[in-house]
């Protein structure tokens, strides 16, 4: 039997593969890129392609016939604020807001980062409750757009706010491998799995967990130093070197209210 209609803002390393396995799953998935040769992509995945671009400007693209039909917008945008410091990635979102209120959507799933939290020396444990207090660029605007988002009566809003994204293709050990003075060594890692990225996200939809805010990171937060330098250790890759004469900052994501609310498991240990 096929599910309610999702139309998912940004098909790219994490959101292709949540697609393919919601349209798995039996749900109407659409799917937005920015890039054309990627319309094959989805296609071949089940995934009805959209050309959609956010621009401070406003929307380009076929938007309105993405959004329309569909229950849930899942977006899933990072605000790109590395390339262009400058950007205003809130007014971005602003426009999208709109476009989604005039469409009827019931629900939105944002997807947020728990570097909305900053890094202090005594490790501070994040929960659901904890406000986001990080001053940079990147976090101002993603608590800004959260505060849009969860704000907004003309929806049911999730913010679902995720720790380091890994899998077997993409893991900051390859990064950090060989380098030297890495900073924060004895800082805990707040690590999290595509895998269960992916799960959780389901669960939401599936059961309907709307209007609440969830952190999202595997429940084991090993010293830095000790998780890459065993890491790079079983991939036979460099070891990094760290930076001991600075006090290392960090935090803890605790996940327990996500685990009780979703009765989640989690299935991968990054």
């Amino acid at each position: 039997m096929l599910k309610s209609k999702i139309s998912i803002i940004g098909c790219g390393w994490l959101g292709l593969d949540l697609g393919k396995t919601l349209a798995k799953a039996n749900f109407k998935i659409k799917g937005s890129t920015t890039s054309k040769h990627k319309i094959d992509i989805l296609k071949a995945h089940a995934i009805q392609p959209f050309i959609v671009k956010l621009q401070e400007s406003g929307i380009s693209g076929d938007y309105s016939q993405f959004l329309t039909g569909s229950d849930t917008v899942i977006i899933n945008i990072p605000p790109g604020l590395r390339r262009n410091p400058s950007k205003n990635h809130v007014l971005e979102i602003k426009h999208l807001i709109e476009a989604i209120e005039s469409h009827a959507i019931k629900n939105v799933l944002y997807i947020s980062s728990t570097s909305v939290f900053e890094n202090k020396e005594d490790f501070p444990t994040i929960t659901s409750k904890t406000r986001p207090n990080s001053t940079s660029n990147s976090a101002k605007q993603l608590i800004a757009i959260e505060e849009l988002l969860k704000n907004n009566t003309k929806f049911n809003t999730t913010i679902l706010r995720f720790g380091g994204l890994v899998d077997e293709t993409r893991h900051p050990s390859s990064m950090l491998s060989g380098k030297k003075n890495v900073t924060n060594p004895k800082a805990p890692i707040n690590l999290i799995h595509k895998k269960d990225c992916i799960g959780i996200i389901q669960n939401i939809i599936e059961n309907n967990h709307w209007n609440i805010i969830l952190n999202a990171a595997y429940p084991k937060h090993i010293d830095k130093a000790i998780y890459y330098t065993e890491d790079c250790k079983r991939k036979n890759l460099p070891i990094p070197q760290y930076d001991y004469s600075i006090k290392s900052k960090g935090k803890i994501i605790e996940v327990t209210t996500l685990v009780q609310l979703l009765n989640y498991h989690f299935a991968v240990e990054p």
